[in-house]
């Protein structure tokens, strides 16, 4: 990699990706010229061309000599998502012409080395758990942070703190992305197999992890229960977490005890090593976030202890920080709620996320009739999860689907959202799809739209139409 006193430019192949944008962001906010290609605009790309970055939308080299002139392979960083593919036409003249191109694990990896790095690894719960980390950090000791998602209570996806020694950064695992990091704390959420089309089996995906787990060089901290086998390095520290039931009463370090929900709120006590904090409200009341928190806060308990911070600091931090957390945008985010009508929209995009959602959603409204809009994600995870999806899809009363979001693969013969089951219409067609079953409900609804396609370019609309029904 070239570099730091040889870089001149630096360009994003797929700048408007959450991981690529907060890269962007800190480059440019380091003083560095940058630039980028994406496929289509979006409100990321919007943002980043307000906040002076360049970028283009045609895949067509020519562009690089008439508005990017000051590219040029022996002084810029090309930096590259899988998300663009192969055939390329920027990327096939970029690696053609012998430009310097990285992958953004490779470039993520290296600009976080510098620091303590608090890492979020797992099939679900990464990005709310990373960006409460961040948020209780922000609030106490500060820190640097790269976010899979907008934070609701700051408006971006990156923090930035010159005097921190700390970075938060989502570890994502698509790729063996992760492998790239240093992490110093890390915690493991889950290892629910994902990604079928690059690890192959079940065994290798969880296989993966375990190999993560070696390059910690602190703490690991791992929900109790899932099947991972930490490869700890001599000295590292592993910690459990979890939201106790019948069956795990015992044994973990970090969990969450005397949980009570009502009246819109969840509030609940706090099991540390050393004691327990009681009434930890938490500011997006849902059942999942439980256990997100109970992650987050020890994580920010065990960088307490370290920073040597009064424990009744600690105390008053967790409490305040938690209560004031606003959420992710596009993670469980309530948009309306009316005694007649509820629209939920949710990233989730794998069976287990689902589930937890809808899971979510029973407990928050009890008895309402649930419609679902699920839009899948890949050709290949519909297809290697096909069974799984119909079986968590079906437990909502209603399902509506939309086609496969390619992203960044071809059709496979045969896989289609119809091998789903339930009604598939397209989106020109959802809202007017929608309408009609609200109005002839004859018990008050939940709406819920899930995937992490492009089905978030319809909430603002799906949101406004709902209101006027309600």
């Amino acid at each position: 990699m070239l570099n730091h006193n040889e870089i001149q430019n630096i360009f994003f192949l797929g700048i408007g990706g959450i991981g690529m944008s907060g890269l962007a962001r800190y480059f440019h906010h380091c003083g560095y010229p940058v630039a980028g290609y994406d496929r289509t605009p979006s409100p990321l790309t919007k943002e980043l061309e307000q906040e002076g970055i360049l970028i283009t939308y045609e895949d067509d080299p020519s562009i690089l000599n008439s508005q990017m002139s000051n590219l040029n392979s022996r002084h810029t960083l090309v930096v590259r998502t899988p998300a663009v593919p192969e055939d390329s036409a920027l990327y096939t003249y970029l690696r053609e012409a012998g430009y310097d191109i990285r992958k953004r694990a490779e470039v993520l990896g290296l600009v976080t080395s510098t620091m303590r790095a608090l890492c979020v690894a797992g099939t679900h719960g990464k990005t709310t758990t990373s960006t409460m980390i961040a948020h209780l950090l922000h609030q106490s000791v500060g820190t640097n942070a790269f976010l899979g998602g907008i934070s609701v209570n700051y408006g971006t996806n990156i923090l930035l703190d010159k005097n921190s020694r700390f970075v938060v950064v989502e570890a994502d695992e698509y790729d063996r992305s992760f492998h790239h990091l240093k992490p110093y704390i890390s915690v493991v959420t889950a290892v629910d197999p994902d990604h079928l089309d690059i690890y192959g089996t079940p065994e290798a995906y969880r296989e993966a992890f375990a190999h993560y787990t070696s390059l910690i060089t602190g703490a690991l901290v791992m929900k109790h229960g899932i099947e991972l086998k930490p490869r700890l390095q001599p000295g590292v520290k592993c910690y459990t977490y979890g939201v106790p039931n019948d069956q795990m009463a015992n044994g973990l370090d970090f969990f969450a005890g005397n949980i009570r929900v009502g009246e819109g709120r969840i509030v609940f006590d706090f099991h540390t090593p050393e004691g327990v904090i009681s009434d930890i409200e938490l500011g997006v009341p849902v059942w999942v976030n439980i256990e997100n928190a109970v992650a987050a806060m020890a994580v920010a308990w065990l960088v307490g202890k370290e920073e040597n911070i009064q424990y009744s600091l600690i105390i008053d931090h967790l409490k305040a920080a938690m209560a004031s957390f606003r959420g992710v945008q596009r993670r469980f985010n309530i948009h309306l709620n009316t005694p007649k009508v509820a629209y939920i929209d949710d990233y989730a995009h794998h069976p287990e996320e689902i589930a937890t959602s809808i899971d979510s959603i029973r407990k928050l409204f009890p008895g309402r009739r649930l419609i679902g809009v699920f839009q899948p994600h890949l050709y290949t995870r519909t297809r290697d999860f096909a069974d799984e999806f119909r079986r968590v899809l079906h437990t909502m009363d209603e399902l509506i689907l939309l086609p496969i979001y390619p992203a960044r693969e071809e059709p496979i013969p045969g896989v289609t959202s119809e091998m789903l089951g339930g009604c598939v219409v397209e989106k020109k067609d959802l809202l007017a799809e929608l309408k009609k079953r609200v109005a002839e409900s004859t018990e008050p609804v939940v709406v819920l739209t899930v995937g992490a396609g492009d089905i978030d370019r319809l909430v603002p609309q799906v949101a406004e139409e709902l209101a006027g029904d309600s």
